[in-house]
């Protein structure tokens, strides 16, 4: 049974049709330190348990997606289109 992922514009689709870009993190100031840089794009916690991270339906609708998934089970929680997630 293939694994679906819940798109909010085109309904379930294979994952297959999804790229996982990364976690979803607050960007620093544009005059943050460059150490504040450095740890934004290279270091990332490793938790268990519930994650946002950017999914972009690459074969699909091409929206940038945040998707809630458990880290330790893989089952999604929730997904939202991400420009929405901000407002």
């Amino acid at each position: 049974m293939a694994s679906l992922i819940p798109c909010p514009h085109c309904g379930k689709r294979p994952k297959e049709e999804f790229t996982v870009k990364g976690a979803v993190l607050d960007r620093p100031a544009a005059d943050a330190t460059p150490n504040a840089w450095m740890d934004y794009v290279y270091l990332r916690d490793n938790p268990r348990g519930r994650y946002d991270e950017y999914w972009h339906h690459t074969s699909g609708c091409r929206r940038w997606l945040v998707i809630t998934r458990d880290t330790a089970t893989h089952e999604i929680e929730a997904s939202r289109d991400a420009a929405l997630a901000r407002e």
